[in-house]
C-alpha cells in the first residue's frame, strides 16, 4: 500500500457531497462556525444520486417540499421534480453556504482507524484523479454517503444473456449516446426506475414494454402542488414552504398509517384509482395487484398519471411473467411468449453498501457492522465519534437527515460544554435485536446480513416515523446509553466494540 503523501486535520470529516452531506455541512457552518470540516466525494462532482443516474426522466418520487431541506425553501412549481431541478437546488445550497471550497472531489475513502489515545480518526483516502493516497485526521466522521453501492447496480444472472444480439443497459450505467428512437425496448422491473422509464422513453421508441415478475402499487399525483404554489404566492416562499412541508408530512404519514392499519381498504382504494386511469377492460388484477400489502414495499408515484397516459395511448405495455431465458431477439417467458427487443433495460434494482464499504477499526480492532446496534438512527454501538445518515424508506429521505443533523450539532455543543472529546453508544449485550430495516424491498432483503441491527425500543430503533424521531432527536442530548470521555482519561482502558 502506498504511504499517504499528505495528512490534513479537521474537526469533522463529511463523507459524500450528495443531499445528506451538503445538508450536514450547512448545519455545521451555521451551528458551529468555528469548527473545521471538509467534505470528501469519491466522484468528480456533487449531487450524489441526482448526478450519478442519467437515465431518461429521472426524478424524485417524493415531493420536494419534504424532500428539500427545512432551511431552504423549494421555490420551483414542480413538486415531483426532475433531476436537473434537484441538482440546481443542491448547487444553490452549496453556493449560498459557501461550501465549494470545502468539497474535495475524487477523494474515495478506503478506511478509517479510531485511536482512543488521540480521540481521533485517521482516514485513508485514495485520490482517484492522481492515484495518490492521502490521510485526513478527524475528530468526527459524518457519513452522508447513503446506503447504495455507487459502483454497481443489481443485475440477476439471466440465462442466455450472452445470446441477445441487441444492447443491454442498466439504469445506473446509462450510456450518454444510447439511441432508442424507433426501437423496441423491454424494461425489466417494476419499481420507481421502471415506471419512470416507461413514459420517458415511449414517445421516441417504437414501443416500450415493462416486464415485471411482481406488480407494484402505483399511485398518480400531480406534478405541481396547487396548494403549495398558492401558499407560497400568498404568504411568501419561506412561510408558504414551511406550511406546505407540515401539510405534506402529515399526508405522507396518514397514507402510511392507513396502509398499515387497514391494508384491505388501502388495496381497494389503490385498485380503484388504477382502474380509473387504465383503458376499459384492462387486466388490472394481473398487472396492478401485488401479492403483498400496501407499504410493505415503497409505493411508486407517477406524476400527472404519465405511466397510465402512456399505456392508454398504446405506446407502452406491461407484461407480468417470469423470464425463462434471453434469446437472440429478446426474452423468452415461462408462459412461452417471446418479447422481441432491440434494447433491454435491466431496471432490476440497486445494491446496498452501508457506509460506502469503508473498513473501520477501533483501537486496532476491525469493526463488524452486523455486530453493532444503531442508536437514535445515526450512531453505532461501540464506535466513537461516528455518525451515519440514513433517511426514511416510507417518506422523504431528507426529512430524517435534517433531524439527524440537528441532533448531531446539539451533541457537539454538549461535548464542547462538558469538555468531552469522544462519545459512543453502549448497548446492553442481552438486548433483543432485529434487522436494521423492516422493509420488504429486494435490495434491502439481500443486504440485511451485512447491516447493523436495531433494538425493540427507543433509542435503539431505526424509526421510520418523522413525528417519533422529532421527539427523540429534539429531546435531551445525553442519556444513560451514551458514554462520554476525554483522551487523557483513557489510561483506564480503551473503547470496546
Amino acid at each position: 500500500m502506498t504511504s499517504p503523501t499528505t495528512t490534513d486535520r479537521v474537526d469533522v470529516l463529511i463523507i459524500g457531497a450528495g443531499i445528506s452531506g451538503i445538508g450536514a455541512a450547512r448545519y455545521l457552518r451555521t451551528e458551529h462556525p468555528s469548527k473545521s470540516f471538509a467534505i470528501v466525494e469519491a466522484r468528480s462532482t456533487s449531487g450524489g444520486t441526482w448526478d450519478l443516474f442519467r437515465y431518461p426522466g429521472i426524478r424524485s418520487d417524493s415531493d420536494l417540499h419534504t424532500f428539500g431541506y427545512a432551511f431552504k425553501p423549494w421555490t420551483d412549481k414542480q413538486a415531483i421534480a426532475d433531476a436537473p431541478r434537484i441538482l440546481d437546488y443542491l448547487h444553490e445550497t452549496i453556493d449560498e453556504n459557501e461550501l465549494t471550497d470545502r468539497i474535495r472531489y475524487d477523494h474515495k475513502v478506503v478506511s478509517a482507524a479510531w485511536s482512543s489515545d488521540d480521540a481521533r480518526w485517521q482516514v485513508e483516502i485514495d485520490r482517484t484523479d492522481t492515484g495518490e493516497r492521502v490521510r485526513i485526521s478527524a475528530g468526527w466522521i459524518f457519513c452522508g454517503s447513503g446506503y447504495y453501492d455507487y459502483d454497481q447496480g443489481f443485475s440477476p444472472d439471466f440465462a442466455g444473456r450472452e445470446r441477445f444480439r441487441g444492447q443491454i443497459v442498466h439504469p445506473q450505467h446509462w450510456p450518454e449516446d444510447l439511441d432508442y428512437a424507433g426501437k423496441r425496448v423491454v424494461v425489466i422491473g417494476s419499481g420507481a426506475t421502471a415506471v419512470t422509464l416507461l413514459p420517458a422513453m415511449a414517445d421516441d421508441a417504437e414501443h416500450v414494454t415493462m416486464l415485471q415478475r411482481t406488480p407494484t402499487y402505483i399511485i398518480p399525483l400531480p406534478r405541481e402542488d396547487a396548494i403549495a404554489n398558492t401558499l407560497k404566492k400568498v404568504l411568501g416562499d419561506e412561510r408558504g414552504y414551511a406550511l406546505t412541508r407540515q401539510k405534506n408530512v402529515a399526508q405522507q404519514r396518514l397514507l402510511f398509517e392507513l396502509c398499515q392499519r387497514f391494508p384491505s381498504v388501502a388495496r381497494r382504494m389503490i385498485r380503484k384509482i388504477n382502474e380509473s386511469q387504465l383503458p376499459e377492460g384492462y387486466p388490472v388484477d394481473k398487472h396492478f395487484n401485488p401479492p403483498y400489502n400496501p407499504w410493505d414495499q415503497r409505493l411508486c408515484v407517477v406524476p400527472d398519471s404519465d405511466l397510465f397516459r402512456t399505456i392508454r395511448k398504446g405506446k407502452a405495455s406491461i407484461v407480468t411473467d417470469r423470464i425463462a431465458s434471453f434469446t437472440e431477439n429478446g426474452i423468452l417467458l415461462e408462459s412461452g411468449e417471446e418479447l422481441e427487443a432491440d434494447i433491454i433495460v435491466t431496471a432490476t434494482g440497486l445494491n446496498i453498501k452501508i457506509i460506502g464499504g469503508i473498513e473501520l477499526t477501533v483501537d486496532g480492532h476491525p469493526v463488524s457492522l452486523p455486530d453493532t446496534v444503531v442508536y437514535r438512527g445515526m450512531m453505532l454501538s461501540g464506535i466513537p465519534n461516528f455518525a451515519l445518515a440514513i433517511g426514511y424508506t416510507n417518506a422523504s429521505w431528507t426529512l430524517k437527515i435534517g433531524l439527524l443533523c440537528e441532533y448531531f450539532c446539539k451533541l457537539l455543543t454538549y461535548m464542547d460544554a462538558h469538555r468531552h472529546d469522544s462519545v459512543w453508544p453502549v448497548a446492553d449485550p442481552t438486548m433483543p435485536t432485529r434487522p436494521l430495516l423492516d422493509f420488504g424491498a429486494g435490495y434491502v432483503q439481500r443486504a440485511l446480513a451485512t447491516l447493523p441491527k436495531q433494538g425493540e425500543k427507543a433509542p435503539w430503533v431505526m424509526s421510520m416515523s418523522y413525528y417519533a424521531d422529532r421527539r427523540v432527536l429534539r429531546g435531551d442530548v445525553a442519556d444513560e446509553n451514551l458514554h462520554f470521555a476525554r483522551a487523557r482519561d483513557r489510561a483506564a482502558g480503551a473503547v470496546g466494540v
